[in-house]
């Protein structure tokens, strides 16, 4: 986005009249009376709206819902172990950091439709800001159900106190989220100029709706609005799956060829032009540009639902004897010894066998994650590149060229959004990684689009659109109804589960994992007093999910401010 550098001076104005920041409303109006002039104005302004979607509380931690999953960790925490409530601090910090975002667009809303500027820039504008908002309410819906619903009509200058409306109902934030993406549709652009990458568009718009006709179970609707995109129905939108799965997620965009990134936050990395996610951080290990904390990690459960080549599902009995029962044949299987100084291996485990295992696997595998006895490319700043072997053995460090597990847990890292080295220079903060992190992608939509069709009874257009992802050029798996018994799909149920695996490693990393287990009412079962081990078996923590998990508590705080937001969610 060439706006970029209007978005200090505009946060300005928009974070003023935040609803949460009661020191300093109403002070925002002089400066939104000398704002609110030019179409420059009003195209900065959006991208205040969009700033706010990297926010913790937003979507700038969207990596971290993988971990209430079951296809990733963090260490441990308040909602991995269901000890959490109204008062926790990530839960607070959702619920202000996306009206926070609400508020922002409301604001361009309110200020830009009295604007006389040029029809077509009011036009996009609009569009963008109510898709932004329909994002974020989106979010809110998907975490805490049933939400008050403010719109541009609100001045928060004017009417804060005013602010304490009871909880809109579940379907009335439905149908506010359908109704700002339908006005999205009708007002966005099928496409930006490249000086503007990165915008909301006419085809994001119809993903996020379809999306939500999805989560809403409307099945006709969500089809409709997936093939408008896929099948470029009115529109060409060109979009397609990017050949090679590694690229799409370690490089600095926007990426040459890349048709498959749908809407994703903008995320850049150099001096002067810090604006990005805390990706290595959360996802890399020390030897990381700058020195990552693996707070999300994957899980052995992903790590074994990656299939064989051929499409068989794995299972480590087929390769090592008693592999599945026996701590002891785990830790045999994986650990080694350093030598005296530290910087060699003294005795080392069957690598070669554990290299084929992984190597003859989805190769969406070894693109997605480190694995033992594995090679990560990272970069030590003052240093420069630097190599590492993940060795599982006590003493390993990034100096004398291993990867550093801090925690001391034998799992998986992720190679997804963890840069390679220094990124040609283009990072020089790991907490703020220049890789565009998906909030839609193409493949996204396909495997949507199938579960839609799956759900709708149309079986053989199900199975077309899941195939379609395994058929990446770098991922080649073999179609589903190919031929072999392992991969054939007979019915509903079962297509239903490939969709399941096949959401799980297509979109690793991505922060989709635990809304579907939610909407898909699996969390209960797949989560409950789950305990989580590392791959030689020890046991890390046990998970905690009940029915009443499966939507977040308002916030204790806010329910103190405005009791008209009580009664609270079921079991809270």
């Amino acid at each position: 986005m060439k706006n970029l550098k209007y978005i200090g001076a505009i946060l300005a104005v928009l974070n003023l009249s935040s609803c949460y920041k009661l020191d300093v409303a109403p002070y925002d109006t002089i400066a939104q009376g000398n704002f609110w002039k030019t179409e420059a104005d009003a195209k900065s302004a959006a991208m205040g709206v969009y700033a706010q979607l990297k926010n913790m509380g937003a979507f700038g931690y969207m990596p971290l819902w993988d971990t209430y999953s079951d296809i990733a960790l963090g260490p441990g925490g308040p909602v991995e172990q269901g000890t959490y409530n109204g008062t926790y601090d990530f839960l607070v910090t959702n619920w202000k950091d996306t009206y926070d975002g609400i508020n922002r667009a409301n604001t361009v809303i309110k200020n830009v439709s009295t604007m006389d500027i040029d029809a077509a820039v009011k036009s996009d504008v609009l569009g963008e800001a109510r898709f932004l908002r329909a994002l974020y309410y989106f979010h809110l819906v998907d975490f805490f159900g049933a939400v008050p619903i403010y719109d541009e009509s609100w001045d928060v200058a004017e009417r804060f106190n005013e602010m304490l409306l009871p909880r809109n109902s579940t379907e009335e934030v439905w149908n506010f989220i359908i109704t700002d993406l339908t006005f999205a549709i009708d007002n966005l652009p099928v496409s930006w100029a490249q000086s503007d990458y990165g915008r909301a568009t006419k085809g994001a718009a119809y993903a996020l709706r379809g999306k939500a006709y999805l989560y809403t179970k409307s099945w006709k609707n969500a089809i409709a609005d997936f093939e408008e995109i896929v099948y470029n129905r009115t529109h060409n939108y060109d979009y397609s799956l990017f050949s090679d799965y590694t690229t799409l997620f370690t490089s600095s965009g926007p990426i040459a060829g890349d048709r498959e990134s749908i809407f994703s936050i903008q995320n850049k990395g150099t001096v002067g032009n810090l604006y990005g996610m805390e990706l290595t951080t959360l996802y890399g290990t020390r030897g990381a540009f700058g020195g990552g904390r693996a707070t999300c990690m994957p899980s052995v459960k992903l790590a074994d639902m990656y299939e064989e080549k051929d499409g068989r599902i794995f299972n480590w009995n087929n390769h090592i004897p008693n592999f599945n029962e026996s701590n002891d044949v785990k830790r045999t299987a994986f650990r080694a010894t350093l030598n005296s100084g530290l910087n060699a291996l003294a005795t080392i485990p069957d690598t070669a066998r554990l290299g084929n295992i992984y190597r003859n696997r989805d190769p969406r595998m070894m693109q997605s994650l480190i694995v033992p006895y594995s090679y990560y490319d990272g970069f030590i700043v003052g240093t420069g590149p630097k190599r590492q072997l993940y060795a599982v053995a006590s003493g390993a460090t990034v100096a004398n060229g291993f990867i550093q597990n801090d925690r001391g847990w034998n799992v998986y890292f992720y190679r997804k959004f963890v840069p390679i080295g220094d990124m040609g220079g283009t990072i020089t903060n790991r907490n703020h990684t220049p890789i565009n992190f998906p909030i839609i992608r193409f493949a996204d939509v396909l495997l949507m689009l199938s579960e839609a069709y799956n759900e709708d009874n149309q079986l053989a257009n199900a199975v077309r659109e899941l195939n379609k992802v395994r058929a990446r050029t770098s991922t080649n798996m073999p179609a589903i109804n190919s031929g072999p018994v392992w991969l054939n799909v007979s019915g509903k149920q079962e297509m239903f589960e490939r969709i399941v695996r096949e959401r799980a490693v297509e979109l690793a990393g991505e922060g989709h994992r635990y809304s579907d287990l939610k909407r898909w009412r699996l969390a209960v079962e797949y989560l409950n007093g789950k305990q989580e081990k590392d791959f030689t078996g020890e046991i890390r923590f046990t998970r905690k999910f009940e029915d009443r998990d499966y939507l977040w508590p308002i916030p204790t705080a806010e329910t103190l401010i405005n009791p008209d937001l009580l009664p609270n969610n079921p079991g809270w």
